[in-house]
């Protein structure tokens, strides 16, 4: 990603979330972005906000009073915010259910480029993450430095719990304890269970 690609997506996150907090839609940052304020690297694409599934279509009218470039795409879970050749997805749906209120609610407020707002806990930013694993999309060396950074903030048996039915997530997970990221026995419940902060 070019210095100004990077600077185009940095200044519509900002504008998306002051949209969003001005308009009075609860929301949080989530994906790379979250992760990345938090301790992860940067990304090197587009930044997400959850909005629950109910406000959706007020979450759109919202992004567009405030001038912002809105575009509905195929997918009937989401909606882009465009600038430039940048955008910010705003989803309602991730990993196949709606979001739901107390996914938004356990966010916490955090400083992201000068602008506070809510961003998702370290242990939902993981269970996504892993959650969206499948054959069509299993980067793990994408996800590594991600668990890395994250390790300390994770609360890592209700991560395992969450993604149980999810084979290329379990094996994500057995990978990071053999590699020594986490130590195997903080996937047991009430083993090594960290507070998100």
């Amino acid at each position: 990603m070019q210095p100004s690609d990077r600077d185009e997506i940095r200044d519509l996150l900002k504008r998306t979330a002051v949209a969003l907090k001005e308009g009075g839609v609860p929301f949080a940052l989530c994906g790379g972005y979250a992760a990345w304020v938090r301790g992860a690297p940067e990304p090197d694409h587009d930044a997400d906000f959850l909005v629950t599934a109910d406000e959706a279509e007020r979450a759109v009218k919202v992004l567009r009073d405030a001038g912002l470039e809105v575009e509905d795409p195929a997918e009937d879970w989401l909606t882009k915010v465009v600038q430039g050749n940048s955008f910010v997805d705003v989803l309602w749906r991730t990993c196949g259910h709606p979001v739901e209120a107390d996914l938004i609610e356990r966010s916490e407020e955090r400083p992201v480029l000068s602008v506070h707002m809510p961003v998702l806990a370290a242990t939902d930013i993981l269970t996504t993450k892993l959650m969206a694993l499948d054959e069509h999309y299993c980067d793990l060396a994408r996800l590594l430095p991600v668990a890395r950074a994250l390790r300390e903030q994770v609360d890592w048996a209700t991560v395992r719990r969450e993604v149980a039915d999810n084979d290329f997530a379990s094996v994500f997970l057995d990978l990071l304890g053999r590699l020594g990221v986490v130590d195997p026995a903080e996937f047991a419940d009430g083993g090594g269970v960290r507070a998100d902060g």
